[in-house]
């Protein structure tokens, strides 16, 4: 956001929620490149009253290409001795500061759509993806939050995977199992449809503006850790594309840059509500260096299911899930359009169901 300062400088404001804490507002003035009139506020809580001040003043005279590190450092060094923090972080202000320079837009900027339609076919999700992100990137259609029903079992691998180094192709013969490749980067899924949920966000670049890569990651997925929340499962953000709990891994992340038009970023996640950790492990080859750091020795420890942590119905967590966005930032019934859904399916055909595209990285 952009207005005039009161002696005609370029007055930005930004704001950033930090993961898993609170709302950091940040507005500012650019004179001669660098920070003027720095003003930091929102919801955390902060000890001493003073070190507020020494928040503003340490911003203050910052050149306005400095990075968000370099902003919590300058930050940190001004701080009065015995300072705490609750819900704020240094590296928060910096960010919203750089989100205020990069003129980044908020989720309530936006007009959200839902799109949850009956169950489709592997290939014809992967086509869904690029194509309402395009959509978005061109400004045809609106920020679009869309929920999956899987038609099929699939292994869905990620854009750089090499397919004989994941996918076990006996074992996924012998299990009924559609391998698909999908336009992100990140690992292997195990899809099947009863047991799991996975979900969309393709949203305009400008609202992961001043975000690094991995922050968008965190940022992009906090709204689903207080649904988790919500549900009784304490969840975070876990670098660079995991959602964990106590009990281990239940969600993975992926994304997609789109540069075209005005530009989007597709965000998906696929969480196992149940698994049969059998079955995948029949299918997925997954490796010894994979588990290595993630501090488990077996596949079947990595990930364990929503349903045994909400005690919930499959329905029910996805009916909760789409309530807590609603409840956050609004969100209208939407469908995809006739001009869509032809696009997808000449996708879904001519890309996605293709050798040449599956086994692009043998």
């Amino acid at each position: 956001m952009i207005r005039r300062g009161t002696d005609g400088g370029a007055a930005v404001h930004g704001e950033y929620k930090v993961p898993g804490g609170k709302l950091v507002v940040v507005d500012l003035d650019v004179e001669d490149g660098v920070l003027s009139g720095v003003r930091v506020a929102g919801d955390f809580f902060l000890e001493p009253d003073e070190a507020i001040l020494a928040i503003n003043s340490a911003l203050e005279g910052a050149p306005a290409d400095t990075d968000a590190a370099g902003l919590a450092a300058r930050i940190d060094a001004a701080l009065p001795p015995g300072t705490t923090m609750y819900g704020l972080t240094s590296e928060g202000v910096g960010v919203a500061v750089r989100r205020a320079l990069a003129h980044a837009t908020d989720w309530t900027d936006y007009d959200w759509q839902l799109i949850h339609d009956g169950p489709q076919s592997p290939a014809l999700h992967m086509a869904l993806d690029e194509v309402i992100t395009a959509e978005v990137a061109a400004g045809r259609r609106p920020p679009t939050l869309r929920v999956w029903e899987w038609g099929a079992p699939a292994v869905v691998i990620g854009s750089f995977q090499s397919l004989r180094n994941e996918v076990d192709p006996e074992g996924a013969e012998r299990h009924g199992i559609t391998v698909v490749r999908r336009v992100s980067g990140g690992g292997a899924m195990f899809i099947e449809p009863g047991n799991t949920i996975t979900y969309s966000l393709s949203v305009p670049d400008a609202l992961v503006q001043g975000l690094s890569f991995a922050d968008s990651y965190a940022y992009l997925d906090d709204w689903v850790l207080g649904a988790l929340g919500d549900m009784g499962v304490k969840a975070w953000y876990q670098p660079l594309n995991d959602i964990a709990t106590d009990a281990g891994k239940i969600a993975g992340a992926a994304q997609k840059r789109v540069v075209a038009d005005g530009g989007a970023v597709l965000h998906h996640v696929t969480m196992a509500y149940d698994i049969d950790a059998d079955k995948m492990v029949d299918v997925l080859r997954i490796g010894r260096e994979k588990l290595s750091d993630k501090g488990t020795k077996s596949a079947k420890k990595r990930v364990d299911p929503l349903r045994r942590q909400t005690g919930l119905p499959r329905e029910a967590v996805i009916e909760r899930m789409i309530a807590s966005f609603r409840g956050r930032y609004g969100l209208a019934e939407g469908r995809v359009t006739e001009g869509e859904m032809a696009r997808a399916r000449q996708l879904a055909e001519t890309k996605f169901s293709s050798e040449e595209w599956t086994a692009r990285v043998p």
